[in-house]
């Protein structure tokens, strides 16, 4: 009971006062002793009060033990402030550790002025290209921490799931396209086929809505074993429609664009899977990423005519001699082409193998090249090599130089044969900027069998009266300026493709092949495209998102190699686009190699 009333006491007396404490008598030699252990750190005014105790009478036991129990209190709320202030230090460093995210990963979305286009994803709020190579990725400002006490806390700008981190990647499109034809190829443009001579589709515009174009996907990051690994996987909605697609329910069909995993560690880089090809132009380094590309920022999802690209499966290695060197070697899925695909012209078969299904221009199947109907099912011999040669000096300049190596092999079934033949093509990339926000660019290629990756709007090669593959010439650019000043953004490009002719007297003296008088309009000798177009970007934030209004004019032209008496010399077409983007919040993790 004494304890329990001591205790009573104690409470009491811990409330009281700090001036009434400190007059309450004195302690005896043993008390005085245990309350410096207690409070060492502090400098208490009883002490010179205690010193004079001898002079006061001695406290009963009850006093000596509450004072005991005050002084213990003492002790153990100063245990309690030190934990506090560790707790708070603990918390701030969480804080600081969580605050290495990368604001935004590389799309043109929410930054005009970046390597985005209507075709470029890359990573959520996408505002800034990614560095060269998917090295370590820059840290983003921590988001100010809320004043008002029942504000919801933000969110991270990725997911973990162990120590992998995922960051949704795509945006949301709202495309418009008129043009003075009818292209009949909806909001991707067929250059080497839009309409000539006295057609119906010469003498209609064309108009059309559509949310195509819009991305979705993801990007996954993880360190495993030192090294830095990437997954990244990307799909829009322009994949093969049925014919009543467009009359009552737009259900567009879903479309793989990106599908690859990277690996990097220290100055090597793998990836495999199906990535924009290293033959596509760089803006920096050598880089999967879509934002570290240049592929335009047309609004027109098959870009600008003449723009060297492809988007299919590939084994790459890279070497990045230093952060301004890097070197690269490719093995890209292959196929020989003789035209047909997306608007391109084909080649005159002579006479021997006109009517032969292995050389069949419009069979699905059984055909021994891809003749831009039939699919997955050419017999291809081996796969196109390509290497790459990048250096970025100051991130003011760009350089890249490269060649491609390609394999063709047929079989004539009328002399049991093989025949086989090598194409090559090189390509040269600039970019410079000359002042703030102004940057020039030039991209040019020459091939000779190469016509697949100038998008197919050039056959790779003819055919000998002896069904040898003959290579076919041909050279293209992508040439121009763009120009960032604040959230707005501006650019022009001229696209060009010229292709030489390939004539074939056949045995029976017809000339076949490609470019000869009286042969199809369809056989372009130029394809030319000017544009002019800009990207304003009206609000971005990395965690919500950004909001851009594009608009792009394009004026495109196409010859063709023979022109009958009396019919147009060209094809031309006017085409104007608007698009609304809704880009979805995100960002990439500052992962430490």
């Amino acid at each position: 009971m004494r304890f329990f009333l001591g205790c009573i006491l104690a409470i009491a007396l811990s409330v009281l006062p700090a001036s009434t404490t400190a007059g309450t008598g004195a302690n005896n030699g043993s008390s005085d002793a245990k309350s410096t252990t207690a409070s060492e750190t502090k400098t208490s005014p009883e002490t010179p009060a205690r010193a004079d105790a001898s002079a006061e009478p001695a406290k009963s036991n009850l006093d000596l033990e509450i004072e005991e129990l005050r002084d213990q209190l003492q002790a153990q709320s100063e245990l309690i402030k030190q934990q506090q202030n560790r707790v708070q230090a603990l918390e701030e460093q969480l804080k600081a550790s969580s605050s290495g995210r990368e604001a935004l990963s590389s799309s043109p979305a929410a930054t005009p002025g970046s390597a985005v286009s209507s075709s470029a994803p890359a990573a959520a709020v996408n505002v800034v290209p990614a560095s060269a190579t998917i090295a370590a990725l820059s840290p983003a400002p921590t988001p100010a921490t809320p004043q008002a006490s029942n504000a919801v806390p933000e969110s991270p700008l990725q997911l973990r799931i162990g120590t992998a981190y995922i960051t949704p990647v795509g945006f949301v499109d709202f495309t418009g396209v008129w043009r003075s034809h009818d292209g009949g190829s909806g909001i991707g443009t067929n250059f080497a086929g839009i309409p000539y001579g006295t057609v119906f589709q010469n003498n209609l515009s064309e108009f059309r809505f559509s949310m195509q174009n819009s991305r979705i996907g993801f990007r996954v990051d993880a360190l495993v074993k030192g090294a830095h690994v990437i997954g990244y996987m990307e799909a829009d909605f322009l994949g093969n429609n049925p014919g009543n697609v467009a009359v009552s329910s737009n259900s567009n069909t879903l479309r793989s664009r990106l599908y690859w995993v990277d690996v990097r560690k220290g100055a090597w880089e793998v990836l495999g899977g199906q990535t924009w090809s290293l033959i596509t132009p760089g803006r920096t380094g050598i880089s999967p990423l879509p934002g570290d590309l240049f592929y335009s920022q047309d609004i027109d999802v098959n870009y600008q005519a003449g723009l060297v690209w492809g988007r299919i499966p590939e084994l790459r290695l890279v070497y990045h001699a230093s952060p301004k060197v890097a070197l690269a070697a490719a093995l890209d899925a292959p196929e020989q082409y003789v035209g047909g695909s997306a608007g391109g012209p084909q080649i005159v078969l002579p006479a021997a193998f006109a009517a032969a299904t292995p050389f069949s221009l419009t069979a699905t199947s059984g055909v021994e090249f891809n003749n831009g109907q039939n699919v997955l099912t050419t017999p291809n011999v081996a796969p196109d090599v390509i290497v790459k040669l990048a250096v970025d000096p100051s991130p003011k300049f760009h350089f890249e130089v490269g060649g491609v190596e390609r394999q063709f092999k047929l079989w004539n079934p009328t002399t049991l044969t093989k025949l086989s033949s090598t194409g090559a093509g090189g390509f040269v990339n600039l970019g410079v900027q000359l002042f703030k926000g102004f940057r020039l660019l030039t991209n040019n290629y020459y091939s000779d069998g190469g016509g697949r990756y100038i998008f197919g709007q050039v056959p790779d090669f003819v055919l000998r009266t002896d069904g040898s593959p003959s290579p076919l010439h041909a050279a293209s650019t992508v040439s121009g300026f763009e120009y960032t000043h604040g959230n707005s953004f501006f650019y022009a490009y001229y696209g060009g493709i010229y292709v030489l002719p390939d004539v074939i007297t056949d045995t029976t003296g017809k000339l076949v092949g490609y470019g000869f008088a009286g042969g199809p309009s369809s056989q372009n000798r130029t394809i030319q495209e000017g544009t002019l177009g800009f990207n304003q970007t009206m609000w971005k934030d990395a965690r919500y998102g950004a909001l851009n209004l594009m608009g792009q004019y394009s004026y495109l032209t196409r010859n063709p190699w023979s022109v009958a008496a009396g019919a147009p010399r060209s094809a031309l077409l006017n085409m104007v686009f608007l698009n609304l983007r809704y880009t979805l919040p995100g960002g990439a993790p500052n992962l430490e190699r």
